[in-house]
């Protein structure tokens, strides 16, 4: 990186001061404090409150990756809790095998939970939304009727007694200084999470799925690991649950409980970590606070959820989010610098993009037939034609969402295999779409920063410990990042949310986005749609430089003059089929492509 680029990056990064960290630690900091302090109240009745606030909160800091991060619909994560709470209670009571010491026990809960984590996260993989939520109901009902039925282990209805867990943590106030221990763990494992790829990569599945797969996102292996994770964290909870009731029986377990998990991180808000923290404390603390009303307790639960969405839809994340509050400057310009595209790109070549043959049925519709197409390396390939000509339906067998019935797709050497989108970022294939995909709640850098997703060398756990490749990973993403903003011209609005973005500047983010990949092959369905004139203009020169480059770029675009302005080749068709190919003036006097799509 040549020492102008770095001080036009030190001009522009939007630098965090110990003061913004403190600021964002801050409210975690001040909870931790009150928590230690807490007992110096001596109020015994409150502690156990806190006590299962804290416990409370060690399960939904696992479920709001579920819920919250990755979206999916989990009702019946009180399942894992009861499987958590008899399998720690059994070991410790010796009902199943000798006892045991209680802190082994909560060990084998947190692998019993993660197994079973991971076997109701399966469905995850084809069930969706509600019929998701059914399957985990479904769970939670099957096991209590185990823990009914299985009297000799489980004592039946009757019950089984929960531990007692011993030094370092005795006493009740021993006992709830153990649970406020691990909700900080846990608030610090899901907070790195969050700010880790993986936590980018979850929020990019539930907000934008296509957009997360173009840029290498595995969903079924991401969902797996998460689902292992939060299930152990459940099976955890159980356990000091069941020690917090001291007696365990399968009424403890009711739905109700499974919906204050639930309903605690929508009104936290998705994607936050200290709102579902929040939810948590309240939604524990309202029916004490309410005691006269505990019989309406579902109903209170139904009735602040409703509001929450109704004055706060983003929740009380939303609520506590004052920098985004702050007005944009108005009339922005976007300005691109396409010259910095060399270090962003590392100067790495391209490959030739081949369609062999290519067709496409869609019930006794032909959308593609019999389609040759060759975008070479350091070139501009123009893709146009009618609405309904096949033009991004061109665009998807190639990004792997469609599989033709004939013929192949090659880079290079490489025969691409059919419907396996999340394979093309691996080999350097990047793309945008006719409607810009973001995560609206995520800041215009974070969004940028996942389509270099698959370039991160630490694991799972190294970014739930924030291990030193975890964060070698991160700066790296993020300078990264930074210079793709640079180079496409939104740099000053790094930290804004994206949804506050014009039209124009999410499709220079798409464009960001998919620089990160340092594409071989850079396929752009209708980026200049929504620009003005200026606008599209310096889209084109960006364009042309990134094919200068190395990159091999197919543009699909209704602006004419933009295709004829920056175009080495253009490809017309029609009904599916190639109608004419050739250079930009060829194109231009083609008689059937004047009557068909140019008009006079």
């Amino acid at each position: 990186m040549t020492d102008l680029t770095q001080a036009a990056m030190l001009a522009t990064m939007p630098r965090s001061s110990w003061r913004a960290r403190l600021g964002k630690l801050a409210p975690f900091l001040a909870l931790g404090l009150a928590g230690l302090a807490f007992p110096l109240l001596g109020d015994s009745y409150w502690g156990v409150i806190v006590t299962r606030a804290c416990v409370y909160w060690v399960l939904v800091a696992g479920l709001n990756m579920v819920v919250g991060f990755a979206g999916q619909i989990a009702i019946g994560w009180v399942g894992l809790l009861t499987l958590g709470a008899y399998t720690t209670s059994a070991m410790t009571a010796g009902t199943a095998m000798p006892a045991v010491s209680p802190y082994l026990a909560l060990v084998a809960s947190a692998a019993i939970g993660g197994v079973f984590g991971l076997i109701v996260g399966m469905p995850a993989l084809r069930l969706r939304t509600f019929y998701f939520a059914m399957a985990t109901l479904g769970f939670s009902t099957i096991v209590t009727q185990v823990a009914l039925a299985w009297k000799s282990v489980t004592g039946g209805g009757i019950g089984v007694p929960g531990p007692v867990f011993g030094w370092p943590f005795v006493g009740d106030w021993g006992f709830y200084y153990f649970c406020l221990l691990l909700a900080g763990l846990c608030t610090w494992m899901t907070a790195n999470l969050a700010a880790s790829r993986f936590g980018r990569a979850l929020v990019a599945i539930r907000d934008t799925e296509v957009a997360a797969e173009s840029s290498g996102i595995a969903k079924p292996r991401l969902l797996m690991i998460v689902f292992l994770f939060s299930g152990a964290l459940a099976g955890v909870a159980g356990g000091l649950f069941s020690s917090l009731q001291s007696y365990i029986t399968p009424d403890a377990f009711t739905f109700d409980l499974s919906v204050l998990f639930f309903i605690a991180i929508l009104i936290g808000g998705r994607g936050s970590v200290l709102g579902p923290l929040l939810g948590t404390l309240l939604l524990t603390a309202l029916p004490e606070i309410a005691a006269p009303l505990v019989a309406w307790s579902t109903f209170l639960y139904a009735a602040l959820l409703l509001a929450i969405v109704l004055l706060v839809p983003g929740g009380i994340a939303d609520l506590l989010d004052f920098k985004n509050r702050r007005p944009l400057e108005q009339h922005r310009e976007i300005v691109p610098r396409p010259e910095l595209l060399m270090q962003l790109l590392h100067g790495k070549r391209g490959e030739t993009l081949s369609l062999s043959g290519v067709s496409l049925r869609f019930g006794g519709v032909q959308a593609i037939s019999n389609l040759d197409l060759d975008v070479r390396r350091e070139e501009v390939h123009g893709l146009i034609g009618p609405n309904g000509s096949g033009k991004t339906t061109t665009l998807n067998v190639i990004s792997g969402y469609y599989a033709p019935q004939a013929g192949e797709v090659r880079l290079g050497k490489v025969i691409l295999p059919p419907q396996a989108p999340q394979l093309r970022a691996s080999e350097r294939i990047a793309r945008t779409f006719q409607t810009p995909r973001l995560i609206g709640s995520a800041s215009v850098v974070e969004n940028v920063m996942i389509g270099g997703t698959i370039d991160g060398r630490g694991s799972f756990i190294e970014s739930l410990l924030t291990l030193p490749r975890h964060r070698r990973d991160e700066a790296v993403l993020r300078e990264r990042a930074m210079l793709a903003l640079l180079t496409v011209g939104l740099d000053q609005l790094a930290e804004v949310r994206a949804d506050r973005l014009q039209h124009s500047e999410l499709r220079f983010m798409e464009i960001a986005r998919a620089l990160m990949l340092q594409p071989a092959c850079l396929l752009l369905d209708e980026p200049a749609a929504g620009l003005s004139a200026e606008e599209i203009r310096r889209l084109g020169v960006l364009i042309k430089a990134i094919s200068r480059t190395g990159t091999s770029v197919l543009l699909v675009e209704h602006h004419a003059d933009l295709i004829f302005d920056i175009c080495d080749r253009v490809t017309v068709l029609n009904l599916g089929r190639v109608l004419a190919a050739g250079t930009p003036d060829e194109i231009r006097s083609h008689r059937e492509v004047v009557s068909a799509y140019l008009g006079a």
